[in-house]
């Protein structure tokens, strides 16, 4: 879905103002790139903090504890 949404957006930047639809046709790869670094930043600080909530949390879980179930709203 978001890929239809982007694709009609650009479709109509291309009407409205091709040469700027165009640059950023030729931009968007370079932008992935340099986005990817940030990206395996974030996976990696994720899993850092999975790892710490398992770790302090075993003694509990050891113990019997065990985290409530998330309601749907």
């Amino acid at each position: 879905m978001k890929t239809l949404i982007a694709l009609l957006a650009w479709c109509l930047l291309l009407v409205l103002c091709w040469p700027l639809a165009l640059l950023a046709l030729v931009l968007w790869p370079l932008v992935w790139l340099v986005s990817l670094p940030f990206r395996l930043v974030g996976v990696t600080f994720s899993a850092l903090f999975a790892f710490l909530h398992a770790l302090l949390t075993l003694p509990a879980r050891l113990l019997g504890w065990r985290p409530a179930p998330a309601h749907c709203a």
